[in-house]
């Protein structure tokens, strides 16, 4: 049945349906940066510090070993953002499931309020046909 609040509800599922996606979205890339810092701190341990060997070798390994801290600041930072924008999704998908479930109560509300109406109509129309009848047969 159509109401009044009937394409707003239409819209406030569709925002409700978007946020959900972006909330799945958000998760899927907290994931990943987890992941990829979980992959930095393994790729940070299975670096070996030579005991032994030329200075440029040493050098080397230091500059490598600063790559990789760097790797893992940036997957922190990564990981840190990923965590608010998840916090944000799942903020603006509770928002938007209270403006469709409000607009979704007034809709009902509004149902209610025809379908009462139609029923004190009918009411009255039954009560008239019943007058009709009865005063068809008092004549009679």
């Amino acid at each position: 049945m159509k109401t009044r609040f009937s394409s707003l509800v239409t819209l406030k599922k569709s925002a409700m349906d978007k946020s959900e996606r972006v909330v799945q979205r958000a998760n899927a890339d907290l994931n990943s940066a987890t992941i990829a810092l979980e992959l930095s701190y393994k790729s940070l341990e299975e670096i070996d510090a030579p005991t032994r060997g030329s200075i440029s070798a040493m050098i080397a390994n230091r500059t490598l070993l600063h790559s990789q801290r760097e790797i893992i600041e940036n997957n922190h930072q990564w990981l840190e953002f990923s965590k608010q924008q998840v916090a944000l999704a799942k903020e603006q998908l509770k928002s938007d499931m209270i403006e469709h479930e409000k607009f979704k109560y007034l809709e009902l509300e509004e149902i209610k309020k025809i379908l009462k109406k139609r029923k004190i109509e009918e009411a009255k129309n039954l009560d008239e046909v019943a007058l009709m009848t009865h005063a068809r047969k008092s004549h009679n």
